[in-house]
């Protein structure tokens, strides 16, 4: 048997439908009880022109601890797509570990796009 590989055990966590016709904020993921949440990306699969859209990424009271303002305006078009995660430096991005029953959420902030986006959120569970 291996040594345990965290890369190995990125999962898809949740799949969500967020509108960014509205500044407003989406929850993507509750981490369920007994267990901890190290996030790894998100794909955002566009629903149409997401031009001068702008998000971020975080749990409830610190919405950009896991991805500062970002904007997505390279969404042209229905389904055009990015990856959205921590920016890899030196020293090393940190990445945050979520308690359980802590929200994480999508903060729309500037709205000028379409309603029915598509939220892919990818990381890991471990035991508490």
């Amino acid at each position: 048997m291996g040594a345990f590989n965290e890369e190995n055990n990125i999962a898809l966590l949740a799949i969500v439908t967020v509108d960014h016709s509205a500044a407003a904020q989406t929850t993507l993921l509750t981490v369920p009880s007994g267990f901890r949440c190290i996030l790894d990306h998100v794909k955002i699969e566009a629903a149409g022109d997401e031009a001068e859209t702008d998000i971020t990424i975080g749990q409830v009271g610190a919405l950009t601890d896991f991805i500062g303002t970002t904007q997505l305006d390279n969404l042209d078009a229905q389904y055009d797509a990015v990856k959205v995660q921590p920016i890899q430096a030196d020293p090393p991005a940190k990445q945050k570990s979520y308690a359980a029953a802590t929200v994480i959420q999508v903060d729309v902030t500037a709205a000028n796009g379409n309603a029915g986006n598509t939220y892919l959120v990818f990381g890991t569970l471990e035991p508490a």
